[in-house]
């Protein structure tokens, strides 16, 4: 298809209330460096309509390694006998609050594997006491739990809660997910959005099994439930993972992944992903529609036992790559640090169309 035509569908998906999944799986299959520089570049168009030129600024604390699952592409799965596993103190996390709100951030993001030794009241407690401190907004990261807890979480001061899918098809998620249940994925995220939350959910591109027909099902996915985040992240394989010799993900995917559920959710908060990162992608994150970037407060020495994938790359917290490099990546994308809460935009715009 040429560029014209190219262009023809690109316009249509960002046009339409309801976009064929034919045109999302011609567009993810787009090859030609032309053709990319037209999908990359109209998204950020989208981006920059609907989401303006700053780059939110989120801080993440992850602040337990252990987990109950054994998801096959995740290093905290609960077989990986090779990782030393923790558990911050709230003191701990209360120290790194502090340096989160000094730098001036007012999203924290509290993260950690499905840990059944956390406590409901503890985190309660922790929640309050952030939201009692400091003005600023808390995100929860822990996993399914039942919806009493994610509402004494909510009732607590809690925000917002990020629930990745990674995929929607239900039969590859059985395969990548032995002991969950898919059901009760959708049960939690429904909940979550029942008492209020601000939610997000996300894919991992480059999954063993994965199709582009299952990924246009992801992007239509996250259409439908019009979440106010989404996480779009690059397989990286583990080595003390089931899927350790699977080969690395395809970045122009990934990013083709980003730009298309750019154009189709149009001001739904999408971050420059660790993943994509780590493999030094993002700057072209940021070209190809997205708007957020994270910032590492995990204090040391437990930062580097996080090992969700190897060779993790958040931004963090140290002076030469929290303020030198940050800036120095604003710069390169023309973009400028927006240092706010970065609240949901789904009820800010109407659809306003490119001529």
């Amino acid at each position: 298809m040429k560029s014209k035509n190219v262009q023809s569908v690109i316009k249509r998906l960002y046009a339409s209330g309801f976009p064929e999944l034919y045109d999302i799986e011609y567009l993810l299959g787009l090859e030609k460096e032309r053709d990319l520089e037209l999908l990359f570049g109209f998204a950020d168009k989208v981006r920059r309509e609907f989401c303006g030129d700053g780059i939110i600024v989120r801080a993440i604390i992850e602040f337990s390694s252990f987990c109950r699952n054994r998801c096959l592409y995740c290093g905290l799965n609960r077989h990986n006998k090779n990782l030393k596993r923790y558990r911050l103190s709230k003191e701990e996390i209360m120290a790194a609050v502090k340096e989160i709100n000094a730098a001036g951030i007012k999203t924290i993001v509290l993260q950690s594997g499905e840990d059944d030794e956390l406590d409901v009241f503890w985190l309660s407690d922790l929640v309050r006491e952030i939201k009692g401190n400091y003005d600023i907004v808390v995100t929860l990261s822990v996993g399914e739990r039942s919806k009493g807890e994610y509402m004494i979480w909510k009732d607590a001061g809690a925000d917002r809660y990020l629930l990745k899918i990674e995929t929607s098809d239900e039969t590859l998620y059985r395969c990548l997910h032995p002991e969950m249940s898919f059901e009760n994925r959708i049960n939690c995220s429904s909940a979550l959005r029942a008492l209020g939350y601000q939610i997000g959910s996300g894919c991992i591109v480059g999954l063993r099994g994965q199709t582009i027909p299952m990924l246009a099902r992801d992007i239509m996915f996250f259409k439908e439930e019009d979440f106010d985040m989404l996480g779009i992240g690059i397989f990286i394989p583990h080595e003390n993972t089931p899927l350790g010799k699977e080969p690395l993900g395809s970045m122009d995917l990934t990013l083709k992944t980003l730009a298309v559920t750019r154009i189709v959710t149009k001001n739904t908060h999408l971050p420059a992903t660790t993943a994509i990162g780590s493999l030094g992608g993002t700057i072209k994150a940021l070209n190809a529609g997205a708007n957020v970037i994270m910032l590492n407060f995990t204090p040391e020495p437990y930062r580097d036992l996080y090992e969700i994938y190897p060779g993790k790359n958040c931004l963090n917290n140290e002076s030469l790559t929290n303020i030198d490099n940050l800036e120095a990546i604003t710069y390169e994308a023309n973009r400028w640090i927006n240092y706010s809460a970065g609240d949901s935009l789904k009820y800010k715009h109407t659809l306003c169309a490119f001529e």
